[in-house]
């Protein structure tokens, strides 16, 4: 492999856990699904979940999403080992989010990921939630469709 085509495969690989938080935050549950392979794995051990497949990713994602009020993930670089067409790797991430019914989390996670380069480009085949930090403290802000009726509040003070 050359220089050049390590750098490519990095930032591809870079981009796929960008397009991963992107597509969650989004709702784009087919992009989402996309993201793995055919047979991919999607773990997230401390809530039992595992979905195996792109069709159960798909619907399995929709499903969690359905109980957050709203949900902000950050994804940011870790490593990546490659060999060849296949690569291992890790990526941190913070979240936060409310959850329909009620209660406030806070945390920081890693991901363990597995990919494997295809003709669509590198996919996840194996993708594993490990939380490092947890909170449920209440959250003090809110979404933003809290934000109109604030800046209205402020426009009040200005005048």
């Amino acid at each position: 492999m050359t220089d050049f085509q390590a750098v490519a495969d990095r930032v591809e690989i870079e981009a796929l856990r960008g397009e991963f938080s992107d597509a969650a935050m989004m709702g784009d549950y087919d992009r989402f699904a996309e993201l793995f392979t055919e047979d991919g794995v999607y773990k997230i051990p401390d809530v039992h979940v595992e979905q195996t497949g792109r069709e159960a990713i798909r619907a399995g994602t929709e499903e969690l999403a359905d109980a957050w009020e709203f949900f902000v993930q950050t994804t940011h670089p870790g490593s990546i080992e490659l060999d060849g067409d296949t690569a291992s790797g890790r990526a941190y991430v913070c979240e936060l989010g409310k959850l329909r019914n009620g209660t406030s989390i806070y945390n920081y996670a890693f991901f363990n990921d597995r990919y494997r380069r295809t003709a669509d480009g590198w996919k996840f085949t194996e993708r594993v939630f490990e939380v490092r930090y947890f909170d449920t403290t209440p959250l003090p802000g809110s979404p933003l469709v809290a934000l109109p009726a604030v800046a209205e509040e402020a426009s009040q003070i200005e005048r």
